[in-house]
């Protein structure tokens, strides 16, 4: 076989994508762009959901209570999560991921465009049209970035750092725009805005695509093949259509608390099915049983962090005095405050684990995961004191919710990347795609469980709110005690058996 000529010097290479996005791949710019814009929407949409729920009907709103809201809020978060396993899968098996990420950002836009009518039904059809969107465009976006880095090593970690920027503003300016906009224009105007900022994300995916590393697979055509989500399709349709008509009435609070229940079953029957039948080595079962601790340490952090979008941010509209210079601002403003602190942050705790581990005192990943729990139960003490001064007859400034939201970003840091990085490299190499999808698991039980805490909280009874804040404060640290005790045994059985934990 004759050898190819090799490349003139100033022809770039076919391996290593030239550099000219912030010294990475051009391909890395229409990823960040495009996430920047989805999590611009699915963030400003969120920071005025459940304020649209309890909204009086004279002034655009549902007029739910805010149980229901509550429940809905946390289904609806919990959705985007589960339904992104399906679009994994969709992408793997039938159309490839940018076709994903095109239709996920087409059932976005039609999504919020459906918002945008206001009325009850076509809100509830927009929603589910959202968490299909979303399920489609989050997990493989996120996969293209990983295939501008073949090679692998520092290049790839550089490539999502930027990326992870990219979502940390698009949530930000969502989270500003959005409130404002819906509190000068309306309900309409607001839940508009996201539909804008979609398309615009797609429009720069569409003109940039051709940047990306690799094309397409082959787009599979056969009814056979597109039969499981056939059938799934038809019966989200059949339900929504009952549901719809009234032949069939939706109750969110069930819903929620049976979703919690089989959301918790599936994960626990996938460890046991890794413990037990899967043929691992015994050290590859040691790190099963530290895999399923996290896995309850990260529900149960985000079960108190999502409060920001449920009874947190009903507490910012009724309970905080937002007056400022003689401007009232919207409440849901003050959820931008989360991704700001990531942004300022983030390099910080980079920085801080980087000069721990320069010092042999990097502390393990239980320990981290311990920290990141007591921070955030530290917050929510914050909230309790708060909610007794509510209590007493005082509206609050919106200090107490922006050093609440510190602290809790601050143990999100200590957390979220750190569990992320664990899950890839505790997880038998064979079942590392199948496990990232369990710890997708994880957070969509943190997030349903958020609703059903936050549906504790009882307007009509004031006396609520800070003993919903009070229960939370107790999960959240007792969880952190109980990941401080167990840390030095996860961290031996992490390392294997006759290694001593590091100092």
């Amino acid at each position: 076989m004759s050898s190819l000529p090799p490349l003139p010097a100033s022809a770039p290479s076919l391996t290593a994508p030239q550099a000219t996005f912030l010294r990475q791949p051009r391909g890395l710019a229409t990823l960040f762009f495009t996430e920047m814009w989805e999590r611009f929407t699915y963030y400003g949409m969120r920071s005025v959901l459940i304020l649209f729920l309890v909204g009086a009907s004279s002034s655009g709103g549902l007029g739910f209570d805010d149980q229901t809201a509550s429940s809905i809020y946390g289904l609806y978060i919990c959705a985007t999560y589960i339904f992104a396993l399906l679009g994994g899968w969709i992408a793997d098996r039938l159309i490839g991921p940018q076709r994903a990420v095109i239709a996920g950002s087409v059932l976005i836009f039609a999504g919020n465009t459906l918002l945008t009518l206001g009325q009850t039904v076509p809100f509830f059809t927009g929603l589910l049209v959202i968490v299909l969107g979303v399920g489609l465009l989050k997990p493989n976006i996120s996969a293209m970035v990983a295939q501008l880095y073949p090679e692998g090593g520092s290049r790839r970690d550089a490539g999502f750092s930027i990326f992870y920027m990219g979502i940390s503003v698009g949530a930000v300016l969502g989270s500003f725009l959005v409130p404002l906009c819906a509190a000068r224009y309306g309900w309409r105007a607001g839940f508009g805005l996201p539909a804008i900022g979609m398309i615009l994300g797609l429009g720069y995916f569409l003109l940039t695509r051709s940047r990306l590393a690799e094309p397409d697979i082959p787009m599979r055509v056969s009814v056979r093949a597109w039969l499981p989500v056939i059938v799934f399709l038809l019966a989200v349709a059949g339900v929504a259509g009952l549901a719809a008509t009234g032949r069939f009435k939706i109750e969110p609070a069930a819903i929620s608390a049976a979703a919690s229940w089989l959301l918790g079953l599936l994960a626990a029957g996938y460890f046991l099915y890794l413990l037990v039948f899967a043929g691992l080595a015994p050290d590859e079962r040691r790190r099963v049983g530290v895999m399923m601790v996290l896995f309850a340490a990260y529900a149960a952090f985000y079960a108190g962090f999502e409060q920001g979008g449920a009874s947190m941010n009903l507490f910012a509209e009724r309970y905080t005095d937002r007056h400022l210079f003689g401007w009232s601002f919207p409440a849901g403003i003050l959820q931008g405050a989360t991704a700001l602190y990531t942004i300022l942050l983030a390099p910080v705790f980079a920085a801080l684990w980087l000069a721990l581990g320069r010092r042999g005192k990097d502390l393990s990943p239980p320990a981290k995961f311990a920290a990141g729990l007591g921070l955030l139960s530290s917050g929510v003490l914050v909230m309790i004191v708060a909610s007794q001064l509510v209590v007493s007859g005082h509206k609050v400034s919106p200090a107490w919710l922006l050093f609440t939201y510190l602290l809790q970003e601050c143990g999100d840091l200590c957390l979220s990347p750190v569990g992320l990085s664990s899950m890839t490299k505790l997880a038998p190499p064979r079942y590392v795609s199948q496990v990232m999808g369990v710890w997708f698991l994880a957070l969509a039980l943190g997030n349903n469980l958020a609703g059903q805490l936050s549906r504790q909280y009882d307007a009509a009874n004031l006396e609520s709110l800070p003993a919903l804040f009070l229960k939370i404060f107790w999960w959240t640290l007792g969880a952190a005690i109980l990941m401080y005790c167990l840390s030095p045994r996860l961290e031996r059985l992490i390392k294997g058996p006759g290694q001593i934990p590091a100092p």
